[in-house]
């Protein structure tokens, strides 16, 4: 009989998980120090042989370990984090910026798996895949009707480079199935949402995580971006939650003149390693603004705060998150991982921006909440910051650490008297979902009209923003869209856009009337 861990002691299950961390993560350099924990991990070793062999029932000590793994991270700092092997490789493959696969975003319609879009110039849009595709089989195998999760979709899709899969497709608007021959690719998974230009002077580059790839996606994009005339860049971090750091480094110093320091760390040793700008920059004198909100965390952080304290451009937009501690991943021989708080980051001019952790995870992590209840994301007078932890720039410019990057110009948060619910609803996949449903009705409505007509057609009528209210009423019951009508509709003629012409269209539409914008191009 299987049991649940709660059964046994607490205690049992600690000292298991302390004797694993001790022996994985601390460096003894007194001699009886490091004799007294040989001999505890001896004593913690036969304890799990003991249970293993004499307990009463059977028990699954491994189970055991990873939950008290996690319980032990948590009370240490709330980045501190243990990474089952069963997630591991997807979290690898998030960060590593591109997969192998056959290049479709998909959706599961009424049991079937309906392709929403093939990527541009995937190994399916070279094979002839067209939006509104239903795959009916994958070599073979029946994917319809099944209720199949996405993890068991994806690995059937994915697979070793130049590999083949054979796909049955119903065509709606041919009426008819198709068999296609695809080989498999490496399939990139964009850190850089886009980059475009907003004025004849102005570029817009948006960067959505920091991945192993993201210096490269973005320095792509500015070298296009300044051939079409870019003396001013916009870079939005707006709910950008980091990742690797160096990454973030390669962007500032493409910013900042040679020896400008762009961030150092500290370890519990009092070890600084600082990081200096590099004579190499693309755009080193060209005018800066950086996008913040209160979900740019992290590697964002870091770029935001050598732009700041360097005073090479304008923090636009809310406080950010708050996070200045640096992980560094140590892998188990099970293909497990922790990720273990090893330094603290300092902005250059000496902060470290990182929020207070002392009331425990739960209370960190709603912090972001409380924002929202003391009135700080609508009046910049109400972020609470200590004048103990007050710096200057080398312009004599006042910033703050302790807690985030205070930006420069407050933006609050507004959405034309919609609430933040609808917004956030109308940024999440719901809609995609949503139009993907309206535009398999009839994809011949659609064909041979310009954007501009199409969105002359859009604005002309309610009739989606009535049939999206209705469809909503299923899924979020009691959400009440009338008095957001406006930014609604602007959502789904964004979303609409982006399904039929491509993702520029999407963010041409939605930056119009984006409120940071708007302030930073000084319109109205």
């Amino acid at each position: 009989m299987k049991i649940n861990y709660k059964y046994i002691p607490v205690y049992v299950s600690i000292i298991l998980s302390i004797g694993i961390l001790i022996g994985g993560f601390l460096d003894f350099s007194n001699q009886n120090q490091f004799s007294n924990n040989k001999s505890s991990k001896a004593k913690l070793n036969q304890l799990i042989d003991f249970i293993n062999n004499e307990y009463v029932d059977e028990l699954n000590t491994d189970s055991i370990v990873n939950k008290t793994v996690d319980n032990i991270l948590a009370q240490l700092d709330p980045h501190s984090v243990y990474i089952p092997a069963s997630e591991q490789a997807e979290v690898a493959e998030n960060m590593k910026g591109d997969f192998v696969g056959i290049g479709v975003r998909f959706y599961v319609y009424k049991d079937t798996v309906a392709v929403v879009e093939p990527m541009e110039n995937g190994p399916s849009a070279n094979a002839g895949i067209k939006s509104g595709d239903r795959i009916l089989y994958a070599d073979g195998a029946k994917l319809f009707g099944r209720k199949l999760p996405a993890d068991s979709l994806f690995a059937k899709f994915k697979g070793e480079e130049g590999s083949r899969v054979v796909l049955t497709i119903y065509r709606k608007s041919e009426k008819k199935k198709i068999n296609f021959t695809i080989r498999r690719g490496v399939i990139p998974l964009k850190s850089v949402d886009i980059g475009l230009m907003l004025n004849p002077a102005t570029a817009y580059i948006k960067i959505n995580r920091f991945a192993e790839t993201t210096y490269k996606e973005f320095k792509t994009n500015l070298t296009r971006l300044k051939k079409q005339g870019a003396k001013s860049l916009i870079i939005d971090l707006r709910d950008n939650g980091g990742g690797y750091m160096e990454e973030a480094i390669a962007i500032a110093d493409e910013l900042l003149s040679n020896k400008k320091l762009i961030v150092f760390t500290k370890n519990k040793k009092g070890k600084i390693d600082k990081t200096y700008a590099t004579e190499k920059g693309d755009f080193e004198t060209g005018k800066i603004t950086v996008l913040i909100n209160e979900n740019t965390a992290s590697a964002s952080e870091i770029l935001a705060g050598a732009i700041q304290d360097n005073d090479r451009g304008t923090i636009v937009g809310r406080r950010s998150f708050g996070k200045g501690l640096v992980q560094r991943e140590m892998d188990f021989e099970d293909g497990s991982a922790v990720r273990l708080t090893v330094a603290r980051y300092y902005t250059p001019t000496g902060r470290s921006i990182q929020k207070p952790y002392v009331k425990g995870v739960e209370q960190y992590f709603k912090e972001s909440e409380l924002r929202f209840k003391n009135g700080e994301l609508y009046d910049k007078d109400s972020i609470k910051v200590a004048d103990s932890l007050k710096f200057k720039t080398p312009k004599g410019r006042i910033v703050y650490g302790g807690g985030g990057i205070v930006p420069d110009v407050f933006v609050p948060l507004e959405f034309e008297n919609a609430d933040e619910a609808t917004v956030f609803l109308m940024e999440s996949g719901i809609v995609g979902n949503f139009v993907f449903e309206q535009l398999d009705k009839n994809r011949n409505a659609f064909k041979g009209l310009s954007l501009e007509e199409f969105l002359k057609k859009m604005n002309a009528t309610d009739r989606y923003f009535d049939v999206f209210n209705q469809f909503l009423l299923k899924h979020v019951p009691g959400i009440q869209l009338e008095k957001s009508k406006a930014i609604v509709k602007r959502y789904l003629n964004a979303e609409f856009s982006k399904q039929l012409y491509g993702e520029k269209a999407y963010f041409d539409i939605v930056l119009k009337d984006d409120v940071m914008i708007k302030r930073v191009l000084n319109k109205k």
